[in-house]
């Protein structure tokens, strides 16, 4: 197990929390121990980095299928604020949790839907390779190149990998220099 370190703002000083990570459970972990025949991890630091910050907003915003029945809604408590004048103490965790869900609904647009698949599978899930490659219908040992693809395109987005963060579609302005401006011609006539 490794221990990382975040950050939180409050209204007062900034807080330090530690964060207790087993990389035994994740997928990405055992694909960033292991070697490829050149001796390289089989997975870069900024693609397993990518990969598991979509795991934590993922989690974060509970986005994970529910396995028993929520009976918070039902409590008195909650039923009593309803009309209140003033903010539940939660709702800052909600709203935290909102902004996780938009973020995880952000990347998955960028990535596009042929690689999101794979991403939630192994990275929120913590689907193991073969199990991922099976659900989408793929030949043997092809799921580690669609992920190592889908892995970059999630760093580039998140600003990891070299390039630039991926904002919708990119489109090429013109083909001057960086100080080109076109001439135009505006006549008086109307």
């Amino acid at each position: 197990m490794s221990v990382s370190r975040s950050t939180r703002r409050t209204a007062g000083p900034a807080v330090t929390a530690a964060a207790v990570v087993n990389g035994e459970e994740s997928p990405l972990s055992w694909l960033r121990r292991r070697k490829d025949r050149n001796g390289e991890p089989m997975i870069s630091q900024a693609q397993f980095d990518a990969g598991e910050r979509l795991r934590a907003d993922f989690w974060f915003a509970q986005m994970t299928p529910r396995t028993t029945t929520n009976w918070s809604a039902l409590s008195p408590a909650r039923r009593g604020r309803r009309y209140g004048a003033t903010r539940p103490a939660g709702a800052d965790m909600l709203d935290n949790a909102a902004a996780a869900a938009e973020r995880v609904r952000r990347v998955l647009a960028a990535v596009g839907p042929e690689l999101s698949s794979v991403l939630i599978d192994v990275c929120c899930h913590l689907k193991g390779l073969e199990e991922a490659e099976r659900a989408a219908g793929w030949p043997q040992r092809s799921g580690k190149i669609v992920l190592q693809l889908a892995l970059t395109r999630l760093a580039r987005h998140y600003g990891m990998e070299g390039a630039a963060p991926i904002q919708g579609t990119a489109r090429v302005r013109h083909w001057g220099d960086d100080d080109y401006r076109p001439d135009f011609e505006v006549s008086d006539e109307g």
